[in-house]
């Protein structure tokens, strides 16, 4: 009987352990977002209108909708946050968004309920809305994008290269502290013009 208990004991362990490897799987930061051919996302005037130099047909997301799907919630900076508030569109997210700022006081009232202010370091950050129950994340905004690469914290990248070279401006990358592999999943060519590549972290079991 008591081998028996023990037995059962580590299956139970070993149930507990496995649940958590899953949990722990199932979080995933994840970035997609266009650049230029040197790496921008922004023009030297924090513009994107570059953005609008292919036409894309009404009809096709790039999966991007796909993409959508996948995640829980976003996480992004107050700059990107305040750029999405100036476009002259419906509120674009029907997931919740978390934003990171250390200034913003309040999250305007017209988008209370949609959008969550957030404070602190990325790991109690992440720990908060995980705790939430979103786990899938995007990853949004240029500061934002390198403060995660920095402490290793992508997962995922779909990058959409433009055929242009912006000369300089908001780049997509910055210096980090180690260099980190990542796997190209899938490549596609959108209208002749674009390519898009899926890449994923490369991490050690």
């Amino acid at each position: 009987m008591a081998h028996l208990i023990l037995k059962m004991i580590g299956y139970k362990s070993l149930s507990i352990q496995l649940k958590a490897r899953k949990l722990t799987m199932n979080k995933k930061n994840s970035i997609y977002i266009a650049t230029s051919l040197d790496g921008f996302i922004a023009d030297k005037n924090g513009g994107i209108a570059w953005l609008d130099s292919i036409a894309i047909p009404e009809n096709e997301d790039m999966g991007y909708l796909a993409f959508m799907e996948d995640i829980d919630a976003l996480v992004m900076g107050r700059v990107t946050f305040e750029t999405v508030l100036g476009f002259d569109v419906v509120w674009p997210y029907t997931k919740p968004v978390f934003v990171l700022s250390n200034t913003l006081k309040e999250i305007p009232e017209s988008h209370q309920g949609k959008a969550y202010l957030v404070k602190g370091t990325l790991p109690v950050i992440l720990e908060q809305i995980h705790q939430k129950g979103y786990k899938r994340l995007y990853i949004d905004g240029g500061t934002t994008i390198q403060s995660f690469l920095k402490k290793d914290l992508i997962d995922e990248m779909i990058i959409t290269t433009f055929p242009i070279l912006l000369g300089g401006g908001t780049s997509l990358f910055a210096d980090l502290p180690k260099a980190m592999d990542f796997e190209l999943v899938e490549s596609k060519v959108y209208f002749d013009h674009l390519l898009q590549h899926h890449f994923r972290r490369k991490r050690e079991n």
